[in-house]
């Protein structure tokens, strides 16, 4: 990394000057006793007493510098860490002889991560603050922060940077600390339901588990290619078959598609497989699970989410074929007849792939004229089974599946079903879903010949479910944009990067 950067250039030189005084630019020996939020709390009682200071208190803090003012003899610093934000006071007779004018006020910068210990005090503004008996740098900054009060508005570089939208913006850590949490919650809402948490390969023989198209990779020892996998549905269901009755993870799954305001090519989900249960057991354990969810993240049942506001106090249940005409405004006349509905289509000047069959066209109009209008919690359930190739067939209709998706705010967050157990009918959805592929579906399911072994050992009836976390985290955040909820999302490669890829090559 070249540091051509005429102000990083001056914050190399000041270094090696603090070097030159005998001062570790970058000591690794902090005392902090306490985190400022502590540190505000404990000391909140000065605001009710007489005298606004407490010099028989003394604390050591650690913080990023955020913002500096220097005032002839003395300074104030705003300091961050993770917990919160801390104004400090610092003068030159606290300090060494010598050190604030030849050291202070020459070489420590905001972005520069320091210790200071002192005692507490309110300002005449009212604030509480640390008086400073001690400074120590801790790290120093040679890339100056953004300007404080505008912080880092471009998204792009929030996304390629997030390190850097993290110091600045506390909105975020916020966000990712709800992250956190709602994973968390997630895994004890299953452990306490008696689930076992399990983990399940990463790379597949065969890219199977949901309908996508996968990402490739090669097993050098083996010398055979492997495809990330797309979802672990399909190793979960082996262990029950295996004799687990309870089972879930969370991990990623990966889909080598678009990227868009829902989709990144690496998310997050929890599935979870659940024996002698029915997807109708499914929709209850998914309501408890947004009310244990709710309850422990303090959200409000009426959540605003952009300009909407959904309603969590009660989830509706809509079949898929009824919602085309009941919300999406089809005619009732249409929605079973194949060629009437490429003729709609044709008429709204909406092109489909050719070959689609019936249930996959259905599946057409739910996308483009029901599922943005779901704002409240909707439970969509008997899906066609031609867009089902892993779920039980209904009982009373055939042409349906015992299958549930739930939309909140137009977004798909949750998918389940009660499986299909029978191998004899699911060699035939593989099939199906073969011949699918060869009339160009490069999402169609790949036959999965050793899953229809183990279903031939039988495997106990059984519902599973889906959900994306990271749709879920925006939807409980306010996030409009899946790259808001990642870490690091994937982003287009920008020129340096392409360079060095046709470098390489």
């Amino acid at each position: 990394m070249a540091f051509e950067n005429k102000f990083i250039l001056q914050r190399i030189e000041k270094v090696e000057l603090l070097r030159r005084e005998g001062i570790n630019p970058y000591s690794n020996n902090s005392k902090r006793n306490t985190t400022i939020i502590k540190y505000l709390n404990v000391n909140s009682d000065l605001e009710n007493k007489e005298d606004k200071r407490d010099e028989n208190r003394h604390y050591t803090l650690c913080g990023r510098i955020k913002l500096f003012r220097v005032m002839g003899k003395a300074s104030f610093l705003q300091i961050e860490d993770e917990s919160g934000v801390l104004q400090v006071y610092i003068t030159r007779d606290n300090l060494p002889e010598g050190f604030y004018n030849d050291v202070f006020k020459k070489n420590i910068e905001t972005g520069d991560i320091i210790e200071v210990s002192g005692y507490p005090f309110i300002t005449g503004k009212g604030e509480l603050s640390l008086h400073v008996s001690e400074f120590k740098l801790l790290t120093k900054a040679i890339a100056p922060l953004p300007e404080k009060f505008h912080g880092i508005t471009d998204k792009e570089t929030r996304y390629r940077k997030r390190y850097l939208d993290l110091i600045m913006n506390a909105e975020v850590r916020k966000t990712f600390q709800t992250r956190s949490k709602v994973i968390s919650l997630t895994r004890r809402f299953f452990e306490d339901k008696g689930f076992l948490e399990v983990e399940t390969p990463m790379m597949h023989p065969i890219a199977g588990g949901a309908n996508a198209k996968p990402f490739v990779t090669h097993h050098n020892a083996l010398g055979i290619d492997r495809f990330l996998r797309i979802a672990p549905e399909l190793y979960l269901k082996r262990l029950i078959v295996g004799g687990f009755e309870a089972v879930f993870e969370i991990n990623r799954n990966f889909r080598n598609e678009g990227m868009d305001a829902t989709h990144n090519p690496e998310f997050t989900s929890i599935e979870f497989y659940w024996a002698y249960k029915t997807y109708r057991d499914l929709i209850v354990i998914t309501k408890e699970y947004f009310a244990y969810l709710f309850e422990h993240l303090n959200l409000p049942t009426l959540l605003p989410y952009g300009d909407l506001e959904v309603d969590f106090s009660q989830f509706t249940e809509v079949p898929l074929i009824q919602s085309l005409s009941t919300i999406g405004g089809i005619p009732e006349t249409i929605v079973n007849d194949k060629d009437k509905i490429l003729e709609f289509l044709k008429n709204k000047n909406i092109t489909v792939k050719p070959g689609l069959n019936l249930g996959q066209l259905q599946g057409e109009l739910f996308d483009e004229f029901v599922e943005e209008k779901l704002i409240n919690p909707t439970f969509i359930t008997e899906y066609p089974v031609e867009i089902s190739p892993l779920a039980r067939r209904s009982d009373y209709n055939p042409d349906i599946t015992e299958r549930f998706e739930l939309f909140i705010a137009g977004r798909e967050i949750a998918n389940a079903f009660s499986e299909l157990n029978d191998p004899v009918d699911q060699l035939g959805r593989f099939e199906a879903q073969m011949a699918s592929k060869e009339c160009g579906d490069d999402e169609a399911h790949a036959m999965d010949e050793d899953f229809i072994d183990a279903l031939s050992y039988g495997m106990a009836p059984t519902a599973g479910q889906g959900i994306g976390i990271d749709r879920l985290v925006m939807l409980l955040t306010n996030e409009h944009s899946i790259r808001d909820v990642l870490l690091f999302p994937a982003m287009k490669p920008i020129y340096n990067e392409e360079l060095n890829q046709e470098e390489e090559v």
